[in-house]
């Protein structure tokens, strides 16, 4: 009889485990966009389902030698931040999720999804 409930126990464990929403790793849905420079030319950037609730450095933007992104387009089901400065630190600006976008003037290393 005690084998039975452990049985049963466990399957119902994996059971839930199998129906709970993959999602679950916590991450924004679709697409954020930037545009940056890369020797004289410009270039689109994406950051596609983006982890969320942590800092992300843009690779493309990242060196001391690069000029910031900017024009971002958050095209995510999350609020997109973006900072300034690396490890999202300086000034920030939030972009509201699904279509929220800045200009040329809007210049950042860094974003944070809040969802």
């Amino acid at each position: 009889m005690r084998f039975r409930t452990s049985l049963a126990a466990v399957l119902g464990a994996l059971a839930l485990a199998v129906t709970l929403p993959a999602s679950s790793a916590s991450a924004a849905t679709g697409q954020f966009s930037f545009t940056y420079e890369r020797d004289g030319k410009t270039l689109q950037g994406y950051l596609s389902d983006p982890r969320a609730r942590s800092c992300i450095d843009l690779d493309e933007v990242a060196g001391t030698d690069t000029t910031p992104a900017h024009s971002p387009r958050n095209r995510t089901n999350s609020i997109a931040t973006v900072f300034t400065d690396l490890d999202c630190e300086g000034k920030s600006f939030a972009l509201k999720a699904g279509g929220g976008h800045g200009g040329a003037g809007l210049k950042f290393r860094s974003v944070v999804f809040n969802q």
